[in-house]
């Protein structure tokens, strides 16, 4: 097994956006990004509009081909690596079919940085491994032609294609035969191997499942058992849509993202004016206000995570007082060395009510499990801050 390579296209946030999201969108197998094309441009027009990072599967589209096996969990860890090259940090998550199964296992593999989840026509386990084996044989033996047939009973509604004759999906099913043929039988085998349901319960992010009425594969009453599973998930059936709503109904496949990520700003802005407010309280208004000042577009996304998850979760938790909290921190960051996060708690302390007494205590006591030089070093920190405060304190009387 091995990690295969991917490759995707970026759309642009708003110019007005703040501090804009990252959004990344997955296709079906036999698709590419063009699959979102109509999605893309109606989210790409609002004016918070995130940025947005389509992903090709192996051997399609813009990715290249692969001729190794793989797993959907290294489809995941290869989707990580692409938001890594782009920026990192927190993302929204959405994919139709295996696009949705890699969204899920992201999602698993790294819950602290998925903000939200949408999964089309998908599923925690898709199919049979016997027919995804006996589909994989027959794109070996004949290629991705002779899937199409049975792709365009699949993948639309009764009717879909002729009430579109020129719409995106003949184009779509023209593209399936440009698919790389083991990419897509490798792709298959990927989906026979996954099956995540007892994992649904560990899923943190806020989901988002949307099913097809017509969809003959992912059907409807699979998807809502799945989103009973997930602690925190709205299921949505389209009447009229079948196994690819992304590119049937891009207008409410786009309405139900805005929706999705607008849910998930709301919990966001709360969490983060929680963990401000503790924040300023610990560290003083004038730290906060010049780490603020300070925030690039890079380092946007690490100030959101410490404001909600450091302040706002943690150090927000009634079981610690604190004092405690600062005793906890400063003995923490005396053995790991963090000479300028000391400072900083050796300052958030004395906030806390710790007396000078106990500070050098803490650093004392801390000297038997960390070792003398870290201790030696903190305590030269700690009379750095001490007379950096009667000095403040002086030009303040």
């Amino acid at each position: 097994m091995t990690i295969p390579r991917l490759r995707g296209s970026m759309t642009a946030a708003s110019p007005s956006a703040a501090a804009p999201r990252l959004l990344v969108l997955l296709p079906s197998i036999g698709t590419t990004t063009e699959l979102w094309d109509g999605v893309v441009a109606r989210l790409a027009g609002a004016p918070d509009s995130p940025r947005i990072l389509r992903v090709d599967l192996p051997g399609h589209g813009a990715s290249p081909a692969a001729r190794e096996p793989f797993t959907v969990s290294e489809l995941a860890a290869a989707v990580l690596a692409l938001v890594d090259d782009v920026g990192g940090g927190a993302f929204d998550i959405g994919g139709d079919s295996l696009g949705g199964a890699v969204a899920l296992e992201v999602a698993l593999a790294a819950p602290e940085r998925v903000r939200s989840l949408a999964m089309f026509c998908s599923g925690a386990h898709i199919g049979t491994p016997e027919r995804w084996a006996d589909r994989a044989a027959q794109v070996r033996a004949s290629g991705t032609a002779s899937v199409v047939a049975g792709s365009a009973q699949r993948w639309f509604a009764p009717g879909y294609l002729a009430a579109h004759p020129d719409g995106p999906g003949g184009h779509a099913l023209k593209t399936l035969l440009d698919v790389d043929d083991e990419s897509y039988a490798l792709c298959c085998e990927a989906l026979g191997g996954f099956d995540r349901r007892d994992d649904l319960p560990s899923v943190r992010a806020r989901a988002l499942l949307v099913a097809g009425a017509h969809d003959q594969v992912t059907t409807s009453g699979l998807m809502a058992e799945d989103a009973a599973a997930l602690p925190d998930a709205r299921f949505v059936e389209l009447a009229h849509a079948a196994h690819l709503v992304p590119l049937e109904d891009p207008a409410e496949a786009a309405a139900l993202l805005r929706a999705l990520l607008a849910e998930r700003d709301a919990d966001a802005v709360a969490a983060f004016d929680r963990g401000m407010a503790v924040r300023r309280a610990v560290l003083g208004d004038a730290h906060v206000d010049r780490a603020t000042a300070a925030i690039t577009p890079e380092t946007a996304d690490f100030q959101d995570f410490i404001t909600r998850y450091a302040w706002g979760e943690v150090w927000g938790r009634p079981q610690l007082t604190r004092p405690e909290r600062s005793i906890a921190t400063l003995a923490s960051l005396v053995t790991g060395g963090h000479e300028n996060e000391l400072r900083m708690h050796v300052r958030a302390a004395l906030r806390n009510g710790l007396t000078r007494t106990r500070i050098a205590e803490v650093i004392h006591h801390t000297a038997l499990y960390a070792g003398l030089p870290a201790a030696n070093g903190a305590l030269a920190i700690m009379r750095e801050v001490f007379l950096e405060s009667d000095q403040t304190e002086g030009t303040d009387g």
